[in-house]
């Protein structure tokens, strides 16, 4: 344990704090074009495939258990 802290953690939290405030995001000079009105964003396609994709998974979950019992 003592020597993962000193080659994985130690490090990795000197570099979190020497290059931190370098890496922060700056804003746009002129803040860009001003937003007309609501944008309408599709949800129909993405959630029906993540739908049938988790129902498929679950299926062939379900039928290993099975093959297993």
């Amino acid at each position: 344990m003592k020597s993962f802290l000193l080659s994985r953690v130690l490090p990795t939290l000197f570099l979190l704090v020497a290059f931190g405030e370098a890496v922060l995001a700056q804003a746009p000079a002129d803040g860009g074009p001003a937003p007309t009105g609501p944008t309408a964003t599709p949800l129909d396609g993405g959630v029906s495939l993540l739908l049938a994709g988790g129902v498929i998974y679950g299926l062939n979950h379900l039928r290993n258990r099975r093959k297993r019992a």
